[in-house]
């Protein structure tokens, strides 16, 4: 079993793991336990009271976080003519259609998120195998699959994050830098809950929020109280 490092143990001592922490105080702590010489990424991570094995009971969505997430995301629209012209307008990193399809499909993935036109589906779909494991298949339920392609890219652009349950019914999802002041973190945060309440299922029973827990990449978990939520 690996052992962590006297700097880890030094900022894990001020983390009291059998507390749960109001959902401010996890955030001041945060960012008091991320030592790392380079700007760490806060993370969220929320088990559900949701079983995903069942199509009802999927959690699966996007919401634009009000102070963005300190990176700006690469773009990639598969569109045409006017479309492919609305994209470029709004910032679209790349931009194409048979061409950067017949790319991707040849192992280049230097980007972020994929948007797409509904009538370019059908052939976006064959890329399936490379986009899907990867959590980059446009999806009609996160906004990716839209003729407002200038909408989708600005959101992007502006701070816009998927979420999704995986086998296990966690969802992780970025919610900032610890450069970024505590209301801003709380905020991005508290907008990433309403978001996950809002999407639960009704076929859902019993306890919603599981457990929540707030970390910076190289930090301790620091356990947020679901009950003030």
């Amino acid at each position: 079993m690996p052992k962590h490092g006297k700097a880890y143990r030094e900022v894990a001592a001020l983390v009291d793991r059998t507390k749960l922490y109001d959902p401010a105080e996890a955030v001041e702590l945060v960012k008091k336990t991320a030592r790392a010489k380079f700007d760490e990424t806060v993370e969220l991570a929320v088990r559900l009271g949701v079983d995903p094995k069942r199509s009802d009971q999927q959690v699966r969505g996007a919401v634009v976080l009000p102070h963005g997430t300190g990176k700006t995301a690469k773009v990639l629209v598969f569109a045409k003519g006017e479309k492919a012209r609305e994209a470029e307008a709004a910032g679209a990193d790349y931009v194409g259609d048979e061409d950067l399809i017949s790319k991707v499909a040849e192992g280049w993935i230097d980007f972020d998120v994929v948007v797409a036109t509904p009538d370019m589906m059908g052939q976006v779909g064959r890329l399936g195998k490379i986009l899907g494991p990867k959590g980059l298949m446009p999806n009609p339920k996160t906004g990716t699959v839209t003729f407002d392609v200038e909408k989708a890219v600005k959101e992007i652009k502006a701070g816009k994050i998927e979420y999704r349950t995986d086998k296990a019914g966690n969802v992780h999802v970025p919610i900032g830098k610890v450069s970024f002041d505590s209301q801003k973190l709380l905020e991005n945060f508290l907008t990433v809950i309403d978001a996950l309440k809002r999407a639960k299922p009704a076929a859902a029973k019993g306890q919603y929020f599981r457990s929540v827990t707030l970390s910076s990449t190289m930090g301790p978990g620091i356990r947020v109280n679901a009950a003030k939520l």
